[in-house]
C-alpha cells in the first residue's frame, strides 16, 4: 500500500475541519454573526447565517468523512469565493488582501477535490462487501 493513498483523506480533513469548526463557532455566536452579515450588507441576514452554517458545518463534516465530496466540495468552493468577494474586498488593507486570496486558494483546492473525488479512504469509495474501489 503506498503512502499516497493516504494524501485524499489528509487533504479533506485539512480544508474539511476548519469549515466544520467556522460552522460550530457560528452557532455559538448567532447574534454577533448576524450583525457581521447585515453590516455587509447581505440579504436576509438570519437566512444567510442559516445558509452559512449548513453549508460550512454540513460541508466540512461530508468532507471529512468522505462522503458526496465532490457536491460539498463544489459547495464550499462557491461560498468560499462568495464570502472572499462578500467580505475581503478592501484590498488597501492587506490583511482584507490576504484573507481574500486565503478563500480564493481554499476554493482552488476544494475544486482539486471536486475534480479528482475523495480518495480511497473515503465513504464514496468504499465497494459493498466492506473494501474500497479502486479506480483506473
Amino acid at each position: 500500500m503506498s503512502a499516497t493513498r493516504y494524501l485524499p483523506f489528509a487533504g479533506r480533513l485539512l480544508l474539511g475541519l476548519p469549515f466544520a469548526i467556522s460552522g460550530l463557532g457560528k452557532l455559538a455566536a448567532i447574534g454577533p454573526t448576524t450583525e457581521l452579515i447585515r453590516a455587509a450588507g447581505l440579504p436576509l441576514p438570519p437566512a444567510s447565517l442559516a445558509v452559512a452554517v449548513i453549508i460550512e458545518l454540513g460541508g466540512g463534516l461530508l468532507l471529512v468523512a468522505g462522503f458526496r465530496v465532490r457536491i460539498a466540495a463544489i459547495a464550499l468552493a462557491l461560498f468560499s469565493f462568495a464570502t472572499a468577494v462578500s467580505f475581503h474586498t478592501n484590498f488597501a488593507d492587506q490583511n482584507q488582501m490576504i484573507h481574500f486570496l486565503k478563500n480564493v486558494m481554499i476554493a482552488g483546492g476544494l475544486l482539486q477535490i471536486a475534480a479528482f473525488g475523495a480518495g480511497a479512504l473515503s465513504m464514496d469509495n468504499r465497494s459493498p462487501n466492506g473494501g474500497t474501489q479502486e479506480k483506473s
